[in-house]
C-alpha cells in the first residue's frame, strides 16, 4: 500500500450526534492550519446526507474526505467515495468505532487528527458489499446477531465484546432457533443454527477485537458465519476466543464459508441489521464490492 504526502483540501463531514464540541473544532483548526491544509466542515442533518456531501466534495476537487462520527456515519461517507480515488479519512465520534478499531486507526480524535496532518499514513483500498441493495462496510446481523445489537450504544462503547457475551445470556431466554438455507458462489448448503452473519469484517469493538482472523476487509470475499448453538458454554468459548485473540470460527459450533456472492433465507424469519440498522426479516442476497474505498491508515497497520 503506498505512502501519502499531506492533503492540500481537506473536507470533514460531521455527524452532530458524535458531539461536535469547540475542543473538536479548535484541534482541527490548530493542526490544519499548522500543516497548511485547506479545510472546511459540512453537518448531516439526516440519514444518507454523509453519502451524498461525500460525493459532492469528490465532485468538487477536495483531495481527502473525513468522517466524524460513528460506523453509520462512516459507512456513509464510504459508499460515497465508493469507486473514486479521494481518500477516506476516519475520525472517531459517536458511540461505535468498529471501522476505525479493524483498520488500527486511532480511537483518540487528537491522534486521528493529527495523523493526517502530520502525513504520516498510509492508504489502503478495502472492500464493500451490499445487501439487498444497502452498503455495508461491517455486517449484516440475522437472528441471535441482530438481537444483540439492540444493546445499549454506550455499553457496547464501554466494554466492548462484554457487552455482546451481557446481552446474549439475556436473549438466551427467548431464543428462537431457525433452519438455514445457504448459498455461497451457487453451492447450496443448509444448517440449523441459532444465529447468523454475513460479514465484510470480523471486528467487533474499538480495540481490535475480531471474531476471526479469516474476515479480511481486503480480500475481495464476504464471509458467511453460522452459529449452531447459543447454550452458555458456547458463549463463553467464543467469547473467551475473541478476547484471547484466538479464532472462534474454528469452534465445532460455528461454520464459517467465504465467497463473492451469499444468499441467506432463514425459516422461520429472523431479525435483521445491517450495520446496526434493523430492518424487516427478508431473504439475504449479499455480493462483495472488492477494493471499493481508500482509507488512511498508519503505516505500521498497512498489509
Amino acid at each position: 500500500m503506498p505512502n501519502a504526502s499531506i492533503p492540500k483540501k481537506l473536507m470533514v463531514i460531521i455527524n452532530p450526534a458524535a458531539g461536535v464540541d469547540r475542543p473538536f473544532l479548535g484541534l482541527l483548526n490548530t493542526a490544519m492550519n499548522q500543516a497548511g491544509i485547506q479545510w472546511d466542515v459540512k453537518l448531516t442533518h439526516k440519514a444518507n446526507d454523509a453519502r451524498q456531501l461525500a460525493k459532492e466534495a469528490a465532485k468538487a476537487g477536495w483531495d481527502m474526505i473525513a468522517a466524524h462520527g460513528g460506523d453509520g456515519t462512516v459507512m456513509e461517507v464510504a459508499d460515497g467515495l465508493r469507486g473514486t480515488d479521494v481518500p477516506l479519512a476516519i475520525f472517531p465520534g459517536g458511540t461505535g468505532n468498529a471501522m476505525a478499531g479493524e483498520l488500527g486507526i486511532p480511537v483518540d480524535l487528537a491522534a486521528a487528527v493529527t495523523l493526517v496532518a502530520s502525513g504520516e499514513y498510509s492508504i489502503r483500498t478495502i472492500d464493500m458489499a451490499t445487501a439487498n441493495k444497502q452498503s455495508f462496510l461491517l455486517r449484516v446481523g440475522i437472528g441471535f446477531e441482530a438481537d444483540m445489537t439492540k444493546i445499549d450504544q454506550e455499553l457496547k462503547n464501554r466494554f466492548g465484546v462484554l457487552a455482546y457475551a451481557y446481552n446474549a445470556l439475556n436473549e438466551l431466554r427467548t431464543l428462537t432457533p431457525a433452519h438455514y438455507k445457504i448459498t455461497v458462489d451457487g453451492k447450496t448448503e443448509e444448517v440449523d443454527g441459532v444465529s447468523c452473519m454475513v460479514a465484510n469484517s470480523g471486528n467487533m469493538s474499538t480495540d481490535g477485537l475480531k471474531l476471526s482472523h479469516k474476515i479480511d476487509v481486503a480480500d475481495g470475499l464476504i464471509d458467511v458465519v453460522v452459529f449452531t448453538d447459543a447454550n452458555l458454554q458456547t458463549i463463553l468459548n467464543i467469547t473467551a476466543s475473541i478476547l484471547t485473540r484466538a479464532d472462534s470460527t474454528e469452534q465445532p459450533q460455528i461454520m464459517h464459508r467465504q465467497g463473492k456472492e451469499i444468499t441467506v433465507e432463514a425459516d422461520p424469519p429472523q431479525s435483521i441489521s445491517i450495520d446496526g440498522e434493523q430492518i424487516e426479516p427478508q431473504v439475504i442476497k449479499a455480493h462483495v464490492l472488492p477494493q471499493s474505498v481508500k482509507v488512511v491508515v498508519p503505516r505500521q497497520e498497512v498489509q
